[in-house]
């Protein structure tokens, strides 16, 4: 499936340009690991949910679905309401990806700390080796 190769070849682009950031220096490359890995992070979550059958090809997901859920919220996430499939290790995925968003505004258009670019790393590599392992056990690899 084409999008399938796409998906790869976006994934490869961003974690090269997120390799370089860090080999650079964190604190000098913050809006770039805000946006490689928001980026990333969505076309994982994407070709993963494509792998398993759970959203068709033409479907995309947005970074904006994933505003951390207040405790006092009433209704369900966003993100849990627009990917209403259950597939494993969604919740980790999810509490993962809304680390990472949360973060993203910071790093791209605030004043960056170590706290999160750390956090945003972390999560991003748990998200990353998440799905990694996930694909393999389906036939699929990425870098």
């Amino acid at each position: 499936m084409a999008s399938l190769q796409i998906h790869k070849e976006h994934i490869t682009e961003h974690v090269q340009e997120l390799t370089d950031a860090i080999a650079i220096g964190v604190e000098k490359r913050a809006v770039t690991i805000g946006l490689h890995a928001s980026a990333c992070s969505i076309e994982l979550l994407e070709l993963y949910l494509h792998v398993l059958g759970k959203i068709s090809a033409g479907a995309m997901i947005k970074h904006e679905w994933f505003k951390s859920p207040k405790p006092e919220q009433k209704i369900a996430p966003l993100a849990e309401r627009k990917i209403m499939n259950d597939f494993p290790n969604k919740v980790q995925l999810l509490s993962l990806m809304y680390i990472i968003e949360e973060e993203r505004n910071k790093l791209i258009y605030g004043r960056p700390n170590l706290t999160a670019l750390e956090a945003v790393l972390n999560s991003f590599n748990k998200l990353h080796q998440i799905i990694k392992d996930r694909l393999k056990e389906e036939g699929e690899e990425i870098a």
